[in-house]
């Protein structure tokens, strides 16, 4: 049986009639070796198929976006959401509207009500465990704005890039590369920051720290005691106030021209749990930038000292250990921003993302039509001057699909028997603590 099997072409035979490599082993050059072939052949060839990727993030918490800018609406699907979650629309809602556009003079003036509505994998204001699909309508398109962005790739947009990769392209607003897209990921974070706070008591918040030139110093903020009221108690989204009118003048300085500027959003995670994130390829870091890099019109990633710890030396940038009050571990300064080799230390985390200046401006500019010829462009069309203020709920959103997926992972494998106490901290609040959240 063996013998004549080595009559037949292996897979990769040339078709000249020269015998491969393979094709030409005889049955002294097997040896000893037990090496079956199978004859079987199939009546047709195996067809390759190509997946569109892209669009789902997470592991245990799976959320998949969908919809376009100027399509019948956005939204999006969570698989994995834990089964008796107490959740409504209006939990949603709070930071949909803050993701809105229309909302101040320094955002896009595009009047879109970003209201809500869950389809599915909810009862009686409970979670059921099964899918959650929620859904946002477009009310406010105008799609004839599009008209010349069309024929002409706007500069810096992805135009171009969704034209080389895909060879089509939806035009109107953009499509898939719409900031419109975040809506789903804002929608499905609301989702993860409740299960984080009622599970674990882990808040996040971000805000703007800097627009164009104008910089907020760090040490005007108090991570321990920052609050919401604060950061939304100005359109910059800036918790100190003096420096919200000096950004808000910046952003209206270019608003005016017709031109944008980008910023900073500084985004912190409190009350985090030991032990989140994985050593080597999935660092809580690395998830952490990769989520937030994923975000329209990001340009950089900063975690705890980031660049500026690059000027210190060894013995000037290290957190040094000491036992609380209370006996628990604690580091005297957080230039790790609250992660130790990929493992969350129970630390405040604290990064900070770069949003370049908004690619769509009513200036003209310089650029190639779609069939290879060089013209200008005035492009037309609502859009931010100033991406950052928008993107504070964005971020949080991100950050909160992350250590949810984080949270979810550590309690499967390190959870399912009795912690160490030694070393190891319980994920989750009190009994007490837990029922008064709710």
């Amino acid at each position: 049986m063996a013998s004549s099997l080595l009559t037949k072409s292996f897979v990769g035979a040339s078709s000249s009639g020269e015998p491969s490599r393979l094709s030409s082993l005889r049955h002294s050059d097997l040896g000893s070796a037990n090496v079956r072939f199978s004859t079987h052949r199939r009546s047709s060839p195996r067809k390759l198929e190509i997946h569109a990727v892209g669009s789902t993030y997470g592991n245990y918490f799976r959320v998949t976006t969908f919809g376009e800018s100027h399509g019948g609406g956005v939204g999006c699907i969570i698989d994995g959401c834990p089964p008796r979650l107490p959740l409504s629309e209006a939990d949603l809602q709070v930071d949909l509207d803050r993701r809105r556009p229309g909302q101040s003079r320094i955002t896009t003036p595009r009047k879109e009500t970003d209201t809500c509505t869950i389809y599915s994998g909810v009862a009686d204001g409970y979670t059921t465990g099964s899918p959650i699909m929620i859904k946002v309508p477009n009310t406010d398109q105008r799609g004839k704005d599009y008209s010349e962005m069309s024929m002409a790739y706007r500069p810096s947009h992805a135009d171009a890039t969704y034209d080389f990769k895909y060879g089509v392209r939806s035009v109107e607003g953009g499509g898939r590369s719409s900031a419109r897209e975040t809506i789903g990921r804002v929608a499905s974070g609301a989702v993860a920051k409740k299960i984080l706070k009622l599970y674990a008591g882990i808040e996040i918040l971000a805000y703007v720290s800097q627009a164009h030139k104008v910089v907020l110093p760090e040490d005007l903020i108090d991570h321990c005691t920052l609050t919401l009221d604060q950061i939304e108690s100005n359109i910059a989204r800036c918790p100190n106030p003096e420096y919200a009118e000096k950004m808000i003048a910046a952003i209206d300085a270019v608003r005016v021209r017709g031109d944008s500027v980008g910023g900073v959003v500084t985004c912190i995670a409190r009350n985090v749990p030991r032990g989140l994130g994985s050593p080597v390829f999935d660092k809580l870091e690395a998830e952490l930038a990769k989520a937030a890099m994923s975000l329209p019109a990001t340009k950089g990633f900063e975690f705890g000292s980031g660049f500026a710890g690059t000027f210190l030396t060894g013995s000037e940038h290290n957190d040094e250990f000491y036992k609380d009050e209370n006996g628990r571990i604690r580091t005297r300064t957080n230039r790790s921003g609250g992660i130790q080799g990929g493992i969350s230390n129970g630390e405040i985390i604290n990064m900070r993302i770069g949003f370049k200046p908004t690619s769509t401006i009513s200036r003209k500019q310089n650029t190639v039509t779609r069939d290879k010829h060089e013209t200008e462009l005035i492009a037309r069309g609502r859009h931010d001057p100033c991406v950052v203020p928008r993107a504070v709920p964005m971020v949080e959103a991100m950050v909160a699909l992350v250590l949810v997926d984080q949270l979810m992972a550590q309690y499967a494998q390190c959870e399912l028997f009795p912690i160490n106490p030694e070393f190891q901290e319980p994920l989750q609040l009190p009994k007490l603590q837990r029922a008064a959240l709710f």
